[in-house]
């Protein structure tokens, strides 16, 4: 960038070397340009970036997706249930719950936001890789937003997805449909690589965020009302058959219930040493939708309120621990039908919020962003994790939350 310089206050100089064709006086040293200094300093924040995300050219935020106007929902609908057979009929019962709320899911916008709070958490860390945003089932579509990566270069992408527990619903799927996208743009001569981050179910950034906010929730409560209350830990409920092959093949199975268990009881144990109180708790489910005869993972939340209720118990706080974000299975089926169900009953019942943007979870989604760039580089790297000390692997083991009813590719795993 620069030229060899001599010393203006030199009056040595003689008549061969550097200086032999300059005039005689004082010489001003060769400055760089301010466009020389910025570029030389953007190249070398590139290289920085390089390093430490190196080999992803961009994060996709993948999520599930939702309806934005009352039009899109029966075909959002169709898509999350196609190739099973549902009627309208019974896909028009689910369609009220958003039809309640104009049609318009809040999950898109929420997404969003996230992804505004990753973009801040990376520049603030001076990582200046691009956070995309790709649904399963509803625009913007994975496949797109993949595309539009690879055309402009980006043919290394990490995806991040909203869903922390392992299950098939919540992982293997995703992956199914990673897969799928991929496949896309191969047949249409674009290749692009994908990984993921580990299912964040006991990383410090998505677990202590919650041990925080429950113990919030139940500070307040007991100030309130003079009166510890009751957890009641809330997530999505799943045929017992996917909780029973939940996890790697060669495992026993039940791992979405299991993490679920895990965790709540080490947030309860949390609050009650930060209160220097007694706290009960439970773990429940909502958002059931299959057939009667189809088993599922029990007790219902309404359910299980009413059986408090039985019991004596006056004051709950609802955790949903199991959703990242409060997109329609937190605001339908707890801040409308298991708000009703409780002053029916004339129980005081505080639902806390989900991480959402909360700093804390930002910040650790970041990390496992930094983790998983590790990992993909050979490195060795930590793994935190609380409760426990199993972190799950990035790379899902062979025959890990298998799909029941088809078999079909999946990405970022080993079968």
């Amino acid at each position: 960038m620069t030229q060899p310089t001599v010393d203006p206050a030199d009056e040595t100089r003689t008549a061969s070397g550097p200086g032999a064709d300059l005039p005689p006086g004082p010489v001003e040293p060769v400055r760089a340009t301010e466009d020389e200094v910025v570029a030389e300093l953007e190249e070398g924040l590139s290289r920085e970036d390089d390093t430490r995300l190196f080999p992803y050219q961009a994060v996709v935020l993948t999520s599930f997706g939702g309806p934005e106007a009352p039009e899109e929902v029966m075909p959002f609908l169709r898509r999350v249930t196609a190739g099973r057979g549902i009627p309208d009929e019974r896909l028009e019962a689910v369609a009220e719950h958003y039809l309640h709320f104009g049609g318009r899911s809040p999950i898109n916008d929420q997404n969003r936001a996230l992804v505004d709070a990753l973009r801040e958490e990376m520049e603030r860390r001076e990582i200046s890789l691009p956070v995309l945003f790709g649904n399963r089932n509803s625009e913007p579509f994975l496949v797109d937003t993949l595309r539009q990566a690879a055309e402009e270069g980006m043919t290394s992408v990490l995806a991040l997805t909203t869903s922390a527990y392992s299950c098939y619903s919540s992982c293997r799927q995703y992956r199914e449909d990673i897969a799928a996208a991929v496949d896309e743009l191969a047949a249409e001569g674009r290749t692009v690589h994908v990984d993921k981050v580990r299912q964040y179910w006991n990383h410090p950034g998505f677990s202590r965020a919650n041990a925080r906010i429950v113990t919030e929730g139940v500070r307040a409560v007991r100030e309130r009302t003079g009166t510890t209350p009751h957890v009641v830990f809330v997530t999505h409920s799943l045929p017992t058959a996917m909780d029973d092959t939940s996890g790697p093949g060669d495992s026993e199975g039940n791992l979405y219930s299991s993490q679920h268990r895990e965790l709540a009881a080490a947030i309860t144990a949390e609050v009650a040493s930060t209160l220097g109180a007694e706290v009960g708790h439970d773990l429940t489910y909502c958002s059931r939708s299959g057939p009667p005869s189809q088993p599922w993972l029990e007790p219902d939340v309404n359910d299980h309120l009413r059986a408090l209720h039985g019991r004596g118990v006056e004051h709950v706080v609802l955790a949903p621990i199991g959703f990242v974000s409060d997109h329609m299975e937190v605001v339908f089926d707890l801040d409308t039908e298991a708000q009703e169900t409780a002053q029916g009953l004339g129980m005081d019942v505080l639902r806390v919020p989900t991480v959402g943007t909360d700093t804390e979870f930002v910040v650790g989604l970041v990390d496992l962003v930094l983790e998983r760039a590790a990992q993909a580089r050979a490195e060795d790297v930590p793994l935190p994790t609380w409760p426990g000390s199993d972190p799950r692997p990035a790379v899902c083991l062979p025959g890990c939350c298998p799909n029941l009813r088809v078999a079909k590719p999946a990405a970022c795993g080993s079968d």
